[in-house]
């Protein structure tokens, strides 16, 4: 905040603050969820857009006519998104009442090429997915994937620290 990268936020002062900030970081996924699904991405985006993915994809929500908080015949709840700005992570949620393809089809693969025109990554900190697999390339190139499953082989050859993990 001094530095001007954040215009506002809040700083536990003692422990018992960082655990009740930490339980309402980890209480958005779940409260996401209530009132019907969510689609999820992790992503790494740089810094100074870590943000803008969220209102442009709330954005296409909209312009699709697939998002609203009132209207229960549309299928979108609302888009949020947190994450870490020590590594430039954004976990991207879109809350929806109904899973629904046409809600699929504007988020995939808009959201990576977004991501690739900003040089940030389809996946950040969990590792790479079986459902992402086929957008790998919009962040890594086969060279890079080649090394990074050379690398995951070579630390866990019976694959069971990142179980069910294309990378």
């Amino acid at each position: 905040m001094g530095e001007e990268i954040v215009s506002d936020g809040v700083v536990a002062e003692n422990e018992t603050q960082a655990q009740n900030l930490w339980q309402c970081r980890e209480g958005i996924s779940e409260a996401s969820q209530h009132f019907g699904g969510v689609y999820k991405y992790d992503l790494s985006i740089p810094l100074p857009e870590l943000y803008s993915l969220v209102d442009a994809c709330r954005d296409r929500m909209n312009e699709a006519g697939l998002l609203s908080a009132d209207d229960e015949s549309k299928p979108v709840l609302d888009v949020l998104g947190y994450g870490h700005m020590g590594d430039s992570n954004l976990h991207l949620n879109v809350s929806v009442r109904r899973y629904d393809k046409e809600v699929e089809k504007a988020l995939e693969p808009w959201v990576y090429e977004w991501v690739s025109k900003r040089s940030g990554s389809i996946s950040a900190e969990h590792g790479l997915g079986l459902a992402k697999k086929e957008f790998i390339g919009y962040s890594r190139s086969e060279t890079m994937v080649r090394l990074m499953k050379q690398i995951k082989q070579l630390y866990d050859p019976n694959g069971i620290m990142n179980p069910y993990k294309y990378i």
